[in-house]
Formats: structure tokens, sequence, C-alpha cells
């Protein structure tokens, strides 16, 4: 079954298009990162699932429920950590949680939900005085009031520290774990590579790619650096290396080899290097990483505006 389903979504904002016929599936129970630069229409896509504001042309679908026609039942549904969200600083973590819980008629325990997100001991303080890391913490844990069966979290690391950065990663997993799907926007391409099933890519208001991370290096042929310790080096070897039709570049030190090549040409590099003379000790392996495999797909277009689109701002 489909979570989020997006089919021909334009958004339109004057003579400005910030979605453009965007189609996109989620399925149920998955961790879809949903990545793209500054200006790209993500918080726009957001928005429109959560029916803050409403899609120019297309259909939405989330939780089987239309996003438009049956907003309230996606909602009891949804758990979501925004941009942009204001906590009312007289009032203490705990009354932002049992507020959560009270309106959701959940029956949940504040403390517990406290100690899961890691402000146990500052529940009864007044948010005015949490760092941001905390805050953030907090808006984790009222979007995770009831257990929700879609979680929308947008940039949700956002002034946590790697601990924090973690903790939050081994949430999002424990999440999808008990069958939630988890709707992840974030910058920090490390966190989304290491916690995500699937990505997908939107530049200038289209997605340009949708797949898993392995996918995504298949489907642009991404190389692998491959490191060779080795206990000697013939210059045949070096050679034999260099000619191979998928190896890009070889360096080398007495002891070492380093080869850029197609994924699926490792181990013939490996059983060159054999070949020739050379013994291999150990070796390790390098694939393209998540930031390089972005920059591949956006061409390294960015915006440096804050939002979106001038007046789009999460709010809840």
């Amino acid at each position: 079954m489909t979570a989020i389903e997006l089919r021909g979504v334009t958004k339109q904002y004057g003579d400005v298009t910030a979605v453009a016929d965007l189609d996109l599936v989620v399925e149920e129970g998955s961790i879809f990162g949903f990545l793209g630069p500054n200006g790209a229409g993500k918080s726009t896509v957001i928005n429109c699932l959560l029916d803050y504001i409403r899609p120019t042309e297309g259909q939405i679908s989330v939780l089987g429920h239309d996003a438009q026609e049956e907003t309230l039942a996606v909602r009891e549904r949804t758990g979501v950590l925004p941009q942009g969200f204001d906590l009312y600083d007289r009032l203490t973590g705990r009354h932002h949680l049992e507020f959560m819980i009270d309106s959701t008629g959940a029956a949940d325990d504040p403390e517990a939900i406290a100690e899961r997100v890691g402000i146990g001991d500052a529940i009864d303080r007044q948010v005015g005085g949490y760092s941001r890391g905390m805050t953030q913490r907090l808006i984790l844990g009222t979007a995770l009031v009831g257990q929700p069966d879609l979680l929308i979290l947008d940039e949700p690391s956002t002034g946590l520290d790697p601990e924090g950065a973690h903790e939050m990663r081994e949430i999002v997993r424990a999440e999808a774990d008990r069958g939630a799907t988890v709707f992840f926007s974030s910058h920090i391409l490390g966190q989304v590579e290491a916690v995500c099933d699937e990505v997908g890519i939107l530049q200038n208001g289209s997605l340009v790619a949708e797949d898993t991370v392995d996918g995504l290096r298949n489907a642009i042929e991404a190389e692998t650096t491959l490191t060779a310790a080795v206990e000697q080096l013939p210059d045949a070897a070096l050679a034999a290396v260099r000619a191979l039709a998928d190896v890009s570049s070889v360096s080398a030190t007495d002891t070492t080899v380093t080869v850029q090549c197609a994924d699926a040409a490792k181990m013939t590099v490996l059983r060159e290097l054999e070949t020739a003379g050379a013994t291999v000790e150990d070796f390790e392996l390098t694939e393209t990483s998540l930031e390089e495999l972005f920059l591949t797909y956006t061409d390294d277009e960015t915006d440096t505006s804050d939002h979106d689109r001038p007046g789009e701002v999460l709010t809840q």
C-alpha cells in the first residue's frame, strides 16, 4: 500500500512555478529521504501534503485519504516536525506534550516521551530557556504522540549535536520498525544516507531522481575508490590495471594502490593485481557518497533563499 501518492501536482505563485507536474510515490512502512537545494520546492510539497496550501493542479493521496477532501483524517494519523515551529516560551515541555496528548486523545505518558527524545530532565522547565537542540527534541516528541502512521520530518536534526542526531536517527528507525512511514527532508545528506530506504531528489520543482542510494549510484555509473595495501608492486601490475576498460585512474606508493573504477570492476582490479605479481594484503572500498550523487543530479545549482517561495512558511 502507498502512504503518499502525488499525481501531476503543480503549484504556481503567480508566474512562478514552485512545483511542476510532480509524480511521487512513497510506500507504507518506508523511510523516504526528500532532498533538494533551497528553492527546489520541498516545503511546497510538504505544505501540500498537509493541506496548508493547495496545489494549482494534480491529486494528492496521504494514507489512502484525499489530502484536500479528507484533511482531518490525514492530520489525525500524521505526526509533523516542521521548520519554523514556534513554542510558548512561558510553558514547560510537559505542558506542550500534555496539550498534544489531550488534543489528539492519545494515552501517551509525557514523561516517557520526554525521556525518549532526551529532555526528561528538562520536562518541567519553561521552554523559553531551552537550547535550540532541546527545542527540536521537544517538537520531535510532540510529533511522536499517538504513534502516528506517518511522520513528516522537515530538517529534524536542526540544532542537534552529533549525539542528538544519532538519537534522532534511532527514533526514526524504531518508528519504521513498528510500521510507520517516515517522510524525511534534510540537507545533511550523510544522515539521510544512514537512515533512508529510498531517496527522491527535487530540482526546480521537478523530481530528477527517485531510487535507493545504491540505485542512484548505478544509474549514473558512479565510481568506487578501491585502496589496496600491497607487499610488493611490480610496474607491470600498475600497467595491467591502467589498461582495464572500467578503470579511470590509478595512483600508487610503494605499499598502496588507489584505483578509481566502476563498482562492478573492483574484483577484476584485485585479480589483475594478483595475476601481475602484486601481493594484496588488504583492501578497502569507498563508494560515492550521497552528497556527491546529490551534486551530480542537481548540477550543484543552489538558491540561498530561506524558504522555497515567498510566503511559504510551515505552520501548525
